[in-house]
């Protein structure tokens, strides 16, 4: 029996071993086969993020050392303020109405019948198959001064003409419009999926506990979507806060500096008035924010994921 009991150990032994090796092996493999990707992400966006960490640390003519003095001068001037103001404005209240749309569309595409949906899903998946600069370039005719063809159907209703790219409150209106009209589709099809994979066993309790439409929404719908709402949401306002075709594109950062983002006054002061530097400074002012933002929602994510397990 010991002699037996010993071999029955040995061989167990030798098969945790070999499962051990296989599995290293696999993780080998699994890591050799993501290599190609971890190339592309450090060639394509760690080795300019640490490039551009380096330029906003040297002089105009890049020969010399001068350590924070960039982010120093951009905080000193009126303009950089408005800068940080605007894209809060911008990226806060277009990211708000993105999700709101897309909640909202995404609970109508969900009453539709399957066979309904398909054909409405596809439709409202255009503004965002498009390319921004494109379609801006569709909106920047509909809001030009002369030509609008929204001033023309106002005017039809006896409603005075918007000076929609001319006046700062309407031309940051209209970004805002342009970047809501872009992106609501994207909530739309996140929510849409995380509408799918909430269990109707939950509406139906919640049905004959006498629940309202209200408090479905409040105790069963949200609760099973936060993770994918808090996900989508950080994902579109970090791509927000870096957009760039659509300020560009329509008001060029004007009238007065009013409207720039971060992106299109990092591209007016780095190229267009050559201070390479301080223009990287300026693209990296917003990854303080964003990484903080990121940090706690990524943080709620985990823990509510615990929670669950």
């Amino acid at each position: 029996m010991s002699a037996s009991g010993t071999a029955i150990t040995a061989g167990r032994s030798e098969g945790v071993s070999s499962l051990q090796r296989f599995t290293r092996r696999r993780s080998t493999i699994a890591f050799l086969m993501t290599l190609p990707l971890i190339a592309v992400i450090g060639g394509l966006v760690a080795y300019p993020a640490a490039y551009a960490m380096y330029l906003s640390t040297l002089n105009r003519r890049m020969t010399a050392f001068i350590g924070l003095e960039q982010f120093a001068v951009l905080l000193d001037t009126d303009t950089f303020w408005m800068v940080i103001a605007q894209s809060c404005i911008f990226a806060i209240s277009a990211v708000f109405l993105k999700a709101l749309i897309g909640f909202w569309l995404a609970h109508m595409l969900h009453d539709i019948p399957a066979k309904g949906q398909r054909k409405w899903r596809g439709m409202l998946l255009v503004p965002w198959v498009i390319p921004p600069a494109l379609s801006t370039l569709g909106w920047w005719w509909m809001f030009d001064p002369s030509y609008s063809s929204i001033n023309y159907l106002l005017n039809v209703f006896a409603v005075p003409s918007v000076p929609w790219l001319g006046e700062p409150w309407w031309a940051r209106t209209s970004v805002i419009i342009v970047n809501v009209w872009y992106g609501a589709p994207f909530f739309m099809i996140m929510y849409l999926a995380a509408l799918k994979s909430v269990p109707e066993q939950l509406y139906e309790a919640a049905a004959i506990d006498g629940a309202t439409g209200f408090q479905r929404l409040r105790y069963v719908t949200l609760p099973m979507m936060r993770n994918i709402i808090s996900i989508t949401v950080l994902f579109s306002l970090i791509v927000t806060f870096a957009n760039y075709d659509i300020v560009r594109v329509l008001t060029n950062g004007g009238p007065r500096d009013l409207t720039h983002v971060f992106a299109t006054y990092a591209f007016q002061v780095g190229i267009l008035s050559g201070n390479v530097p301080r223009g990287a400074a300026v693209s990296l002012f917003m990854f303080p924010l964003l990484a903080i933002f990121a940090f706690f929602v990524l943080r709620g994510v985990t823990r509510r994921n615990k929670e669950e397990s």
